[in-house]
């Protein structure tokens, strides 16, 4: 897949990035000590990995879990079977309006996602964008945890941005703008620094509290 960049595939890969990046910016060293070895977190690509995500949108992690689990007990797993019915049942099994209406549409686009799959980061991520209730945060997640690419990344990650602001001792929590220049030092190994930084946060969230 040319063009693709690094996919990662194993724990091996992640294991390879994160030696990397601790060399590349010492202050990750201590953070990946005390996490330990990082999670792959990959979903299978296609429609079900993206409405996951979908789901994930501004929710907590239970709230996201709970809906996953209505869908499938309603067998709204597959484009099909979101076709065969309407938003109301999509509503009913836990959907909100707005993503009871994204998941119908992307249903009903049958995007070609083994050619996704093919594209360099940039272009997938603007195909994904194409699609409605489909933003940045949605489109560059589906391309670190289903395409598997090393150098993902979401600056506009509330998590992420704190766990940056914390860890680099910035004044204040850093805008997208403002964390994806910091995380250009970290390519092309940004989705292992993505998992260091979720797990810091984390680890942040148990120890002081954070929301």
């Amino acid at each position: 897949m040319s063009g693709t960049g690094r996919i990662i595939r194993s724990e091996a890969d992640l294991a390879e990035g994160a030696a990397w990046l601790a060399a590349r910016e010492p202050r990750f060293a201590p953070v990946l000590e005390t996490v330990g070895p990082l999670p792959l977190r990959l979903k299978p690509q296609g429609f079900a990995a993206l409405v996951d995500i979908i789901v994930s949108q501004q929710v907590s992690v239970a709230s996201a879990d709970a809906i996953r689990a209505r869908l499938q007990a309603a067998g709204l797993g597959d484009a099909a079977s979101v076709r065969a019915v309407d938003e109301a049942a999509l509503c009913a099994a836990g959907l909100s309006r707005p993503k009871a209406r994204y998941v119908a549409a992307l249903a009903r686009a049958d995007l070609d996602f083994d050619a996704l799959a093919g594209m360099p980061d940039a272009e997938a991520e603007a195909l994904l964008r194409t699609q409605k209730g489909i933003g940045p945060w949605t489109a560059q997640i589906y391309v670190m945890f289903a395409l598997g690419r090393a150098d993902g990344f979401p600056p506009g990650d509330l998590a992420l941005q704190e766990a940056a602001r914390h860890l680099f001792g910035l004044p204040a929590r850093p805008s997208a703008q403002a964390l994806a220049a910091l995380a250009e030092n970290w390519s092309p190994w940004r989705s292992v620094a993505a998992r260091a930084l979720f797990a810091y946060y984390r680890q942040l969230k148990n120890r002081e509290g954070l929301g």
